[in-house]
């Protein structure tokens, strides 16, 4: 018997399949370096007997024609017991055919499937699996569109803060490329006034700056109570974010495009970050996620959940160095729409495990979320 092959009443993953989802999104929306009217949601079902897991990743509908054309395949015969096994199985199935991008995003997506298998097995939820390191899973509300008109970007930060009690925000800066910075000052002193002075601000510009822009534009940053300065350059840039966190007063943050595990040692080595951020629908799924936070742990770097939430809530609770999750808007308003059992952000932070719900504790709505079908 193979290593990860079933055996006896060993439950066996016995079928893997996608659906995509197309949402449009609520405004026009951009940061520093992109801009969209529309996201995709790829929802993967794992099944044994009469028990299945969701998972799912945002992205191109061709992550799910990776998982039917090379990682369906792989996994099915499998023990749905050894997740890991079934991550490490996947992984190399696509080395010739790419790992990074949207191969990872469909890696991805079938592990955290696995692990909602696993879990709704067993009859628990996923964080009692996986053990909780900490009951309450912080999180920050996270938008502020470069588009956005200021009433815009005023609506949706007091929501956050005064509607739902989320002490910390985000808004993106860097707007187009960083060539109007004027703009980006005036967004974040509205921003500051916005949330008041007692809640944490914070910004993402998306790769969007050079070097010395970017510590030119901390000086104002402290001057705002500004926190947290993500993605002030690229993340391929490791040099320039230590200089940068090396020279600011404001914790600098990146990770969200590493799609394998030596991506983070890497940034942790080069010194890059105060704060490391990774993707469980993009890095390897919650397989890999929790490793990204073990090698920040151990480099006494916390974590943070970069956006898709309630793919992140259980394994976030799971680790001693989280500092929060992105309450991401484009994401919640897709979670909100399409699945059951969603949590509650109010006071600043989500109970995963709370209801008692087996696995991620998400029940899919095929009516809600129908509509927006497109393969």
């Amino acid at each position: 018997m193979s290593p990860g092959r079933g055996g006896g009443n060993v439950p066996l993953i016995e079928r893997v399949g996608t659906e995509v989802y197309t949402v449009p999104t609520d405004a026009p929306e951009g940061d520093g370096t992109l801009a969209w009217d529309a996201t995709t949601l790829v929802l993967v079902r794992v099944g044994s007997g009469d028990t299945e897991g969701l998972g799912y990743t945002y992205g191109a509908p061709a992550i799910a024609a990776a998982v039917d054309q090379l990682l369906g395949a792989v996994v099915t015969g499998l023990s749905a017991w050894d997740v890991p096994a079934a991550n490490e199985a996947m992984s190399r199935a696509v080395r010739n055919a790419g790992r990074p991008g949207l191969v990872a995003g469909a890696l991805s997506a079938v592990d955290i499937a696995l692990w909602d298998l696993k879990a709704r097995l067993l009859g628990l939820p996923l964080t009692h699996l996986l053990g909780a390191s900490a009951e309450d899973v912080p999180v920050y509300g996270s938008g502020g569109f470069t588009p956005y008109d200021d009433e815009r970007q005023d609506r949706q930060l007091r929501g956050w803060t005064q509607g739902q009690g989320i002490p910390r925000v985000k808004i993106k800066i860097g707007e187009s490329w960083g060539r109007v910075e004027g703009r980006d000052r005036e967004r974040i002193a509205r921003a500051r006034h916005s949330i008041g002075d007692a809640a944490e601000l914070y910004v993402d510009a998306n790769g969007a700056y050079t070097r010395k822009q970017a510590l030119r534009l901390d000086r104002y940053l402290a001057g705002h109570g500004v926190t947290w300065f993500e993605e002030p350059v690229s993340s391929d840039d490791l040099v320039g974010l230590g200089r940068i966190s090396a020279a600011s007063m404001t914790d600098v943050a990146a990770g969200e495009y590493g799609y394998a595990l030596p991506y983070f040692g890497h940034m942790i080595a080069a010194g890059a970050v105060d704060c490391l951020q990774a993707d469980a629908t993009r890095c390897g799924g919650i397989t890999v996620w929790l490793r990204a936070a073990a090698l920040a742990e151990a480099a006494g770097l916390q974590i943070s959940g970069h956006c898709a939430p309630h793919a992140h809530a259980h394994a976030a609770a799971a680790v001693p160095n989280l500092r929060h999750l992105e309450w991401f808007h484009d994401h919640v308003r897709i979670e909100e729409l399409f699945f059951g059992g969603t949590l509650d952000p109010a006071g600043g932070s989500l109970r995963p495990g709370d209801s008692g719900a087996h696995g991620l504790g998400l029940e899919f709505r095929p009516r809600a979320a129908e509509r927006y079908r497109v393969r």
